[in-house]
């Protein structure tokens, strides 16, 4: 038989900080509309790039009862992944990769989602009701119901700030049928600051609140499936999966600490990897290393186009012979970017190389050559 409880929001509190989540709040089951509206400008304007599954589903995203009518309320857990240092140091190291603090452990997903599972059938069980959780696998919009129900305020990076945790905080979602009282949001405190969006190195901000995600680097070591545009390439320095640099000059993070979660440590090879070591990755030695990292989704051809784009930009001779041996690389995205990587770090090796070459007939090598040349 159920428990009988005369504050419920304060027993999935109590409870959600057993599991491990660091803050939870209450919103009821819809969006307003300046959220439907935010987001079909954004795919008008056709921001989202090739993010196609953004588009297919945007009716659902903006109404949060069409994924299940019966929900009442949506119940928002946020768990924090605040980094042990200061994540745009290994910038300043040109023979190394940079990945997004998300990415330095294990897959945020699986770890969230079975926190929420174990939260979601607490709640089933004390109060008789039915749940479903969501984590980034569904059309739900995390961070507005995550505004909405008090965990913070999207900033004008777009991502959800916190007065508590900063800009780093993963987000999880409890849809219910148990009716809550719903929070109240929370007030948005950027004021006049602009750190996040004058930090940015490739202008992905076209306007306060507002992202384009074809310039924004994650959009382009993640998501995008081609060659890294001409004209960004300079700008990803040695950025190799994803980008934290409106999220580390919040002045909010002031007040951040360091993940509780162990998983969410940074593993050590993962903090600032050699450029050297992941050049030699084939796919079987991409798909161990990265094994339970969200990094492996993105596949070895896509990983090792972008390793790529930073061997150009370290200035390293030492890195010439991994971008060479790259030029007979099987797949036409990895060549591609390695002549552009020998192009920036020894022009002459690659003239000298490319009287040697094979004719080429893949569109996008070819286009690399007459860069180049």
């Amino acid at each position: 038989m159920a428990r009988i409880e005369t504050d419920p929001k304060q027993r999935i509190k109590q409870s959600a900080a057993e599991i491990g989540f660091d803050c939870v709040g209450f919103s009821n089951a819809d969006l307003p509309g300046t959220v439907r509206e935010r987001l079909m400008r954004f795919l008008e304007l056709g921001r989202h790039g090739t993010m196609e599954w953004l588009e297919n589903r945007a009716e659902q995203r903006t109404h949060p009862q069409s994924l299940w009518p019966d929900a009442q309320s949506v119940i928002m857990l946020g768990l924090n992944y605040g980094p042990g240092h200061d994540p745009l140091e290994v910038l300043q190291q040109k023979s190394n990769g940079v990945i997004s603090v998300y990415a330095q452990n294990r897959d945020y997903h699986d770890l969230i989602k079975k926190k929420l599972k174990r939260l979601a059938r607490q709640i089933a069980e004390d109060h008789n009701v039915e749940v479903k959780v969501f984590v980034d696998t569904a059309p739900v919009m995390e961070k507005p119901l995550a505004a909405r129900a008090g965990l913070g305020w999207q900033g004008k990076h777009t991502n959800l700030v916190s007065r508590e945790f900063g800009s780093w905080l993963f987000l999880g979602a409890i849809f219910t049928t148990l009716k809550l009282d719903r929070d109240s949001p929370e007030t948005d405190h950027c004021g006049s600051c602009s750190n996040c969006l004058d930090i940015c190195p490739t202008d992905a901000f076209p306007a306060p609140y507002q992202l384009d995600a074809q310039r924004c680097i994650s959009y382009l070591t993640i998501e995008h499936p081609g060659p890294i545009p001409h004209e960004f390439r300079k700008a990803m320095g040695n950025r190799i999966y994803g980008c934290d640099d409106c999220l580390a000059v919040c002045p909010w993070n002031k007040f951040a600490s360091d993940a509780k979660e162990t998983a969410l440590h940074a593993r050590e090879e993962l903090r600032e990897p050699a450029l050297s070591e992941l050049a030699i990755l084939d796919d079987a030695a991409f798909r161990a290393f990265f094994s339970g990292s969200p990094i492996k989704r993105t596949g070895r051809d896509r990983f090792i186009r972008n390793v790529l784009i930073a061997i150009g930009n370290s200035g390293d001779e030492r890195l010439i012979n991994a971008a060479e041996t790259l030029l007979e690389d099987e797949s036409p995205i990895v060549r591609g970017a390695a002549i552009w990587a020998l192009s920036q770090l020894s022009p002459t090796r690659l003239n000298e190389l490319r009287s040697k070459a094979h004719h080429e007939t893949d569109a996008t090598v070819l286009d690399e050559w007459s860069r180049a040349n």
